[in-house]
């Protein structure tokens, strides 16, 4: 992913309310599993890590970008936006510049 692309989505990301919350039970499968359903239908997903949970931000990410497969856009703090286009390419809803 290049640098303007990254700009292009953090961009899309600010617009976006965070759709789930990772709490002191840390990084579940459960958890796992509903990121990468959420990224098969929206493509960009914005997560909060609460203050309770053990983990950084920064990790939270890595881990859940190496798990669902996803490109880590962003971490601003215990914020993290994941991106993964479409399979199927007439079904992607965002177009990278």
């Amino acid at each position: 992913m290049t640098s303007k692309q990254r700009s292009y989505l953090k961009g899309l990301a600010m617009n976006l309310e965070p759709i789930f919350q990772i709490g002191k039970s840390g990084l579940t499968p459960e958890i796992t599993e509903a990121v990468n359903e959420a990224l098969d239908a929206r493509e960009l997903v914005k997560i909060t890590v609460l203050k309770n949970c053990l983990d950084e931000g920064g990790s939270v990410g890595e881990m859940l970008a190496e798990r669902t497969r996803s490109q880590l856009v962003q971490v601003i703090g215990r914020r993290i936006v994941l991106y993964r286009p479409a399979r199927d390419e007439a079904k992607r809803k965002i177009k990278l510049p």
